[in-house]
């Protein structure tokens, strides 16, 4: 399959929607003879800060001149984001490669009479055959949904991270905050270390489930520590105490209050892996912080107005946003084009993140479990909100009503935050 050809067979996949199950992708990889087994892996989960923690972990490795794969999801703009060698992304065609290759061991499936494998489950395989055919020596992998159920979660990592547990997709992972943190806590294997910033019953949880696996946990203002001191140069200045492991004063390239932990966390796992490999060290640590990029999480794009584009999805992540925005923009009045899944927690992400001294204009994300731009603004107090009939037209209201002085910030799901990004750098 070419690379156009390679989207219509996953757009086909995509039907079969997520369904959570190990059976299936362990029987594609072991007809592709387990290419998961041939690099070392650290495995990344978490409610909220899984991908800038992946992408933090991933260029320390390539700072170190540790050759590795990241394979993260959702995309922003297109397939290939999702596997990355040394921070490049694989090309259109070798992405097609490895899908094509993939789907002879899928149709070997079938016909066999087993279940059809998800989109997500064959793109998962083809990343690790992907990384095993390039020689990478680590990969850091980010769990889809959850993490018991996931199939990312057939590796046996170096070391498992759990960056944070909050409620999030209770129709997959159960109702309540103890079900979900027992699916996060699911990528802890025998043996394998844990580093998390998890608090409370679910910190609780992980514990149980490390002990009962005699797996050591590391966690976050027990065993590490990290504190803000402010920003300067356009970076996070902080500084981070990782116990017996070392100390450091970092200047962060990623934006954002939380991000101050979910570094902690990246450096803490980083530091743990240089007992093994000596080539990571704080040095390496520090020249890949100062540098890394997560695109579409906290962006700030200057210009009239500013915008910031950040793909907050659930309540945890809009509460973050909004003191980020406080922490960076004091005082500043806010111009919001939001758009949310119908599937998510519209009215919590709207009381975390939206004002009443706020103007609002609602748009619709790209995907069919998109809630209405009427459906949002019905939800919504505040002193300006107007619905938008595309993406586009959303945007360009926004920054009317801003102004050239103005402060836009486009939110709300990572669907919204790939297509804005396109429309806001022309691409």
């Amino acid at each position: 399959m070419n690379y156009e050809q390679t989207l219509a067979y996953l757009e086909n996949l995509s039907k079969f929607g997520i369904n959570l199950g190990m059976a299936r992708i362990e029987r594609l990889l072991e007809l592709m003879q387990h290419p998961e087994h041939r690099f070392k892996s650290i495995h990344v989960t978490g409610t909220n800060g899984k991908g800038s923690t992946t992408a933090m972990l991933s260029a320390i490795l390539t700072a170190s001149g540790v050759k590795n794969g990241m394979y993260t999801s959702p995309h922003l703009h297109d397939y290939p984001e999702r596997m990355v060698v040394n921070g490049q992304e694989i090309t259109r065609d070798e992405f097609a490669q490895a899908i094509t290759y993939t789907n002879k061991f899928v149709e070997q499936m079938l016909a066999d009479g087993f279940e059809q494998p998800t989109e997500f489950e064959v793109i998962t395989a083809a990343a690790f055959y992907y990384f095993a055919a390039v020689g990478v020596e680590y990969a850091v992998i980010e769990v889809g949904l959850g993490g018991l159920l996931d199939s990312t979660n057939v590796i046996i990592p170096e070391i498992s991270v759990i960056t944070n547990v909050t409620l999030e997709h209770t129709d997959r992972c159960g109702s309540t905050i103890a079900d979900v943190a027992r699916h996060k806590a699911g990528i802890i294997k025998d043996g394998v270390p844990v580093v998390t910033a998890a608090k409370g019953e679910p910190l609780d949880i992980i514990k149980q489930t490390a002990a009962a696996k005699g797996a050591s946990v590391y966690v976050k203002d027990e065993d590490f520590s990290s504190n803000f001191q402010g920003l300067a140069n356009g970076k996070q200045q902080m500084f981070i105490d990782a116990g017996g492991l070392g100390q450091a004063e970092i200047a962060l390239n990623i934006i954002g209050c939380h991000q101050v932990e979910n570094g902690a966390v990246a450096v803490e796992t980083a530091l743990l892996l240089g007992t093994k490999e000596s080539r990571i060290t704080l040095q390496t640590i520090k020249s890949a912080l100062t540098t890394v990029c997560w695109p579409g999480r906290f962006e700030i794009v200057p210009g009239s107005p500013v915008i910031i584009i950040d793909g907050a999805h659930n309540p945890d992540g809009a509460r973050v946003l909004r003191q980020n925005l406080d922490l960076v923009f004091p005082g500043r009045e806010i111009t919001f084009a939001l758009g949310i899944l119908r599937d998510k927690d519209v009215a919590g992400i709207i009381r975390e993140l939206i004002r009443t001294t706020d103007t609002v204009v609602t748009v619709q994300p790209l995907s069919y479990r998109a809630a209405t731009p009427e459906e949002i603004a019905r939800e919504i107090e505040a002193r300006h909100v107007e619905a938008a009939s595309t993406i586009e037209a959303g945007i360009e209201r926004a920054k009317q009503l801003a102004g050239s002085d103005g402060l836009v910030c486009v939110a709300g799901s990572l669907y919204l935050i790939g297509e804005a990004r396109q429309i806001i750098f022309n691409k």
